[in-house]
């Protein structure tokens, strides 16, 4: 064929492709109502991004049997608020860097701190103010590693970096494991499916580094040691960057911001089952809704929608959300959560109990731990309030701080004192804040039903605050493909390419 004969060919069927799909759209309305479970951060971003998507007319009704925000959340101690959840974002996270400038929120640095890795019996690793120091001392006890695994981070991030332009072109994903392969090739899905330990080991890194310094990093993030896989190993690494930033009066603002943005409305009840109804419409045919049923002060209510999004952990520990009355039954992927346990003290440290002569404790302002048996937290540091405070010169001088310690399980009396001289007050919130993880992974489905999303899916790769946000955008964009099918912009294979050749 002669390429003068091919050309209008072609543009013949892109134009005919293309007034199909705008066809399609034109003869099926937009959906009348959107249900979202969940009012954390993917549950709002979900709200928000629907709301891009599906235009003004579309009501949004978003669920929270508790809070604004889910697992971010602040407490109030001595006058001051601390994070309680999710406390710091990467600065390469754009939908939340996004978020926080659309909503007119300000931004914070978490304050410096120093670091030292315990291992049970003595400090292996003391982080020093000067950086030549730094250097030497990673250099005598670990070789290039810490050099390699900043490479080696580096590389993921970079393939990490393709979902935002997927996503700004609206291409999206009805599996998790498509989404990870799309960003990252095998080389994301083979990580879900090992450990870090077999990860990096693999890559070259020694067993000393590992233990010493990756594994701390796992158990201050994840509570949980080099039995984690690797891609949520890679994204808890990430997290030891510098230029990490918090939202100025906490990050559960960002939640609150989403959801007054999305002007979705907020029902305060506990969602305990959805169904699946046939209704007559106004045409005389039937139409598909999903009957969700939840309880509420006023008693047990139920409405109908429909698109169902939930975002928030199923399973009986945290959801418990019933799917009642389905052809095919939908699993509730009771996976178990890891507890953790935030406690937070208002005293002065007992660096004795860490072998630390007394000077230390004027410097000393973040421990972690390595995975030994006899060690009963996690890891213990200084915290600094959400909003900016000004101290005075005395409360600058006093050792008297408010510590932020994870630990497995709630701190008893006696290990308190073992860990502090003195205290003032104490609080303690326990989470079941990110899932067990116990590779090779097996992924929750996207989509549970026809029109029933599950945002989150996407934290057994790895739970943060951004992971939930890509997967809310994901699900909305999936969702609105579905509804007008849009099958060209769903599952799409060599995207990077296709983006390549259309720019």
């Amino acid at each position: 064929m002669k390429l003068s004969a091919a050309v209008p060919s072609m543009l013949t069927g892109f134009i005919l492709c293309s007034l199909r799909a705008v066809a399609l759209q034109d003869l099926r309305h937009p959906p009348n109502r959107i249900a979202v479970v969940g009012a954390g951060i993917g549950g709002t971003s979900a709200a928000y991004f629907l709301r891009q998507k599906f235009g003004k007319h579309v009501q949004i009704d978003v669920f929270e049997k508790g809070d604004v925000g889910g697992r971010l959340s602040t407490i109030e101690m001595e006058g001051n608020h601390y994070e309680a959840g999710g406390a710091v974002i990467h600065p390469l996270n754009l939908h939340m860097k996004t978020f926080v400038k659309e909503l007119g929120l300000n931004t914070r640095s978490p304050s410096g701190n120093l670091v030292a890795i315990y291992n049970g019996d003595e400090f292996v690793f003391q982080e020093s103010e000067w950086f030549l120091v730094n250097v030497i001392k990673m250099l005598w006890n670990y070789g290039l590693n810490f050099l390699r695994m900043y490479m080696w981070v580096e590389d993921i991030l970079d393939k990490f970096m393709r979902i935002y332009r997927y996503q700004t072109f609206d291409y999206s994903f009805s599996s998790t494991e498509f989404l990870l392969h799309a960003m990252g090739g095998n080389d994301f899905i083979t990580k879900v499916n090992r450990t870090i330990d077999e990860a990096m080991q693999k890559s070259g890194f020694s067993q000393r580094f590992i233990d010493e310094i990756v594994v701390p990093a796992m158990r201050v993030n994840y509570g949980q040691g080099a039995e984690v896989n690797g891609f949520v190993g890679a994204v808890s690494l990430a997290g030891t960057s510098s230029g990490l930033w918090a939202v100025e009066g906490g990050n559960k603002l960002v939640c609150s911001g989403l959801l007054y943005a999305s002007k979705a409305q907020l029902i305060q009840g506990t969602v305990t089952s959805v169904q699946e109804k046939v209704r007559p419409s106004k045409s005389g045919s039937t139409v598909r809704l999903y009957e969700v049923n939840y309880e509420t002060s006023r008693g047990p209510i139920l409405d109908m929608y429909d698109i169902v999004v939930i975002a928030t952990p199923l399973g009986k520990e945290i959801g418990n959300i019933k799917f009642l009355g389905f052809d095919q039954p939908i699993d509730t992927f009771s996976k178990p959560y890891h507890q953790t346990v935030a406690t937070f003290v208002h005293g002065r440290l007992n660096t004795s109990f860490f072998g630390c002569p007394k000077p230390c404790q004027s410097y000393l302002s973040e421990i972690l731990t390595t995975d030994k048996p006899n060690l009963f937290i996690n890891s213990i540091g200084l915290v600094s309030p959400v909003k900016p405070v000004t101290e005075s010169e005395i409360s600058k001088a006093s050792d008297i701080k408010v510590w932020k310690v994870f630990s497995p399980e709630p701190l008893t009396d006696e290990r308190l004192r073992l860990l502090f001289e003195l205290y003032h007050a104490v609080i303690v919130k326990k989470w079941l804040a990110y899932p067990k993880y116990s590779p090779p992974e097996k992924l929750p489905p996207v989509v549970l039903h026809r029109g029933i999303y599950y945002v989150n899916s996407i934290e057994w790769a790895a739970s943060a605050m951004e992971m939930s946000a890509i997967s809310a955008k994901n699900v909305a964009l999936l969702s609105y493909h579905r509804w007008y099918g849009k099958d060209g912009q769903i599952d799409q294979e060599d995207i990077a390419e296709r983006l390549k050749s259309e720019l």
